[in-house]
């Protein structure tokens, strides 16, 4: 019996930071649950692109900071990234699914460089593509790069997971009367100065009519029920009725 999906081709980005919710570290047991997060939705014949941030290793902005070369600082975080991937894709290999990841920047003996048509084949034989090294570049974030991908590979809809469950008008941890929304527009999105996702990524999305859902990584179930159509979490598109709970 055929599934009724909403999203046949899915984006989905995470930080780096999901891997090791101590706080440092990776967590073999919570890669293990995201990767049978990710088998619910393969299994049912979505295509799956995801792209993990270097996060709990490292992070550009925050370690040039301390005086390293910003430069020098994004591409040690382009590398955390692909430490992130091969980790994952350990995983979910375990769990028979058949993965590849690529990166922006080449090195063979571990990966497969980004190559778009590649990529879309993958997809389409039901390979799970993970996209490392960000794009490539200095000074972007893996949020462009995730936005950049999902564009590149017209996936239907990009996914950032994220500790809650959608996009709140305050932080939620601190503030327990923070709103959520549960539609916005890129507009309003950018116009609010969202922290959730930065603006290039968001201006990427909007100038291609890219959706974005943002929603809890860790809620069971919750990428299922959005490749089902279901509401959860945040949606952010061009046409929405905005209003909060």
């Amino acid at each position: 019996m055929s599934v009724e999906l909403k999203y046949r081709r899915i984006l989905l980005k995470f930080s780096g930071e999901a891997l090791g919710p101590q706080g440092y570290g990776i967590d073999a047991e919570t890669v293990r649950r995201i990767a049978g997060e990710v088998k619910r939705v393969r299994d049912l014949g979505v295509e799956v692109a995801m792209v993990i941030g270097g996060g709990i290793m490292w992070r550009g902005a925050d370690a040039a900071a301390t005086g390293i070369d910003r430069a020098t600082a994004d591409y040690v975080g382009m590398l955390a990234t692909v430490m992130n991937s091969l980790v994952m894709q350990d995983a979910m290999e375990k769990l028979d699914m058949v993965t590849r990841v690529q990166t922006a920047i080449e090195m063979p003996p571990v990966a497969e460089p980004f190559i778009r048509r590649r990529a879309v084949r993958h997809l389409e034989k039901g390979r799970v593509v993970i996209l490392a090294a960000g794009s490539g570049n200095p000074f972007f974030t893996t949020d462009t790069a995730a936005a950049l991908r999902a564009v590149e590979l017209n996936a239907q809809v990009l996914l950032k997971a994220t500790k809650v469950d959608g996009i709140y008008d305050d932080d939620p941890v601190r503030n327990p009367y923070a709103r959520k929304f549960e539609e916005l527009s890129y507009m309003r999105a950018l116009n609010m100065g969202l922290k959730v996702m930065d603006g290039t990524a968001l201006t990427l999305c909007k100038d291609n009519n890219m959706p974005i859902v943002v929603f809890n990584l860790h809620q069971t179930g919750g990428l299922e029920s959005i490749v089902r159509g279901e509401k959860c979490g945040t949606l952010v598109s061009s046409d929405v009725k905005e209003s909060g709970q």
